[in-house]
């Protein structure tokens, strides 16, 4: 049976019971089936024994680290994993999307954008089951396949790094993606600590593809972390 056709299963991975009540609140409304886990141990158990469509793990745990949890499912789990922690500086935020982690939320949230940023990374898995064709965000499409990009219909002309920084944005929509994952993906691990190189190509992919018509900008800096292509919701109805 196909996750499209059963309620996403959700792991929850926290040590504060006030925390875990108000998740299952918030999630188990919405349709989603969830496992609650208070340790790290407990955590990689359920997962192994009834493997999650997606991960909300927060960094502080009594018997290991977060990071460690992250780590570990990360050995062998494809789903994507939401950090939720009250860790709110940058260190912590690159150190856990380095080791695995998809996206980083900092308490204290708000419903709304926890919901989105799940409902973001639950497309993402789709997508990597069934990759599509085309990655649209608004009036940009990115033909990975065929390393075409378009703005309203038009052929944007970039370099092939700038295709191949854009197509590592698009292949993680709506996401951040660190720079340390941008420069092993476009140019390779000995070019990992070279952010300015990164820098400049994201600056000259900018003015490229410019903004759509309603002034949003496709590349989106997340100060310290990385980038982000903005995907806009879709229109309601």
């Amino acid at each position: 049976m196909s996750i499209a056709q059963r309620p996403t299963r959700i792991l929850v991975v926290d040590d504060e019971e006030q925390i875990r009540r108000a998740l299952r609140s918030i999630l188990s409304s919405r349709g989603y089936v969830l496992e609650m886990a208070a340790t790290g141990e407990e955590a990689l158990l359920k997962a192994i024994d009834a493997p999650p469509d997606l991960v909300v793990l927060d960094l502080m745990l009594p018997d290991r680290s977060g990071i460690e949890v992250c780590r570990e499912l990360r050995t062998w789990m494809t789903a994507p994993i939401l950090i939720l922690s009250v860790k709110a500086n940058e260190a912590d935020k690159i150190l856990a999307l380095d080791e695995g982690a998809d996206d980083y939320l900092t308490k204290p949230f708000s419903a709304g954008e926890l919901l989105a940023r799940i409902r973001a990374l639950l497309r993402r898995a789709a997508a990597l089951t069934s990759p599509p064709p085309v990655v649209t965000a608004g009036e940009l499409e990115v033909d990975i396949a065929r390393r075409l990009v378009r703005r309203a219909g038009e052929e944007v002309a970039l370099t092939p790094t700038e295709f191949d920084i854009l197509a590592c944005l698009a292949r993680n929509a709506d996401l951040v993606v660190t720079q340390k994952m941008i420069l092993r993906e476009v140019w390779g691990p000995e070019w990992a600590e070279d952010a300015q190189t990164l820098r400049v190509h994201v600056s000259n992919l900018r003015k490229k593809l410019g903004r759509s018509s309603d002034g949003m900008q496709y590349i989106v800096t997340e100060p310290g972390v990385g980038f982000r292509l903005t995907v806009p919701p879709s229109p309601a109805g």
